[in-house]
């Protein structure tokens, strides 16, 4: 039995409640369980310099976290006048996974950045950071088709995230901290509903683990980001009144 009681194949409650930042031209309030991630996608009419001239567009991300969404009070990265190495690697990841699903010469000269703020953690930060973001930069491509800055929405697809891993039990989809803290092995697949990976990112923590079991975790992680892709769908709908993708 989980700790949450949940199956081995069943991802935790999900809401997605668009709107939440409202000044922000695209926002969503993610919830995966015990994880919230405030969503928030800024447009500026200019690219960073490697890119001026080029006619292509930029997606970004930034990552943090408030010092009590753990169970002890983190310093604040911005205390300490520098991001920590995680912080730097998640946002980069997310960077990726959601330029992985954007036309950016569609877009022209302009730079989104989505800001995930993890207000409470519990496992899958990222993965839900990445499942919010790509949202929060499909409303904000929304609105700028809606004021005529763009013709269409320029994205190629979707793109979700969520954690797997290897128990005492077997195989469990979207681990929770308690999960994730005692797994033998866990891995984040960043995959985009046409069937594309992004990403995989794998560990063993005990003993290495083998193909098979890793087969089964990819199984796990299509069954359960199929479900996150419909409440994005649902989620922009309702924003939005039209699909995520036209």
């Amino acid at each position: 039995m989980r700790p949450s009681g949940r199956a081995a194949d069943a991802i935790r409650p999900v809401s997605i409640e668009p709107g939440f930042a409202h000044h922000a031209e695209g926002s969503v309030l993610i919830r995966m369980g015990g994880t919230e991630v405030l969503c928030a996608a800024s447009v500026e009419s200019r690219v960073p310099p490697f890119l001026r001239g080029q006619g292509l567009g930029w997606v970004t991300a930034e990552y943090g976290m408030l010092p009590r969404a753990t169970h002890k009070r983190g310093e604040r990265e911005a205390a300490r006048g520098k991001q920590s190495g995680r912080s730097q690697e998640i946002q980069r990841l997310i960077g990726r996974s959601l330029r992985a699903v954007v036309d950016r010469k569609a877009m022209g000269e302009m730079s989104i950045t989505v800001d995930c703020d993890v207000l409470n953690a519990d496992g899958g930060t990222r993965c839900a950071a990445i499942t919010g973001a790509w949202v929060a930069l499909s409303l904000a491509l929304h609105t700028l088709v809606g004021k005529r800055v763009l013709a269409a929405v320029p994205l190629t697809g979707q793109v979700a995230a969520v954690s797997c891993g290897l128990g005492e039990a077997g195989a469990l989809l979207d681990l929770d901290y308690a999960e994730d803290s005692a797994a033998h092995a866990d891995a984040n697949f960043v995959l985009t509903e046409a069937g594309g990976i992004v990403e995989i990112q794998a560990t063993a923590e005990q003993a290495p683990f083998d193909e098979p079991q890793f087969l089964e975790l990819m199984r796990l992680a299509r069954l359960g980001t199929a479900t996150l892709f419909e409440m994005q769908r649902a989620a922009v709908a309702d924003a939005t009144g039209r699909s995520s993708i036209e």
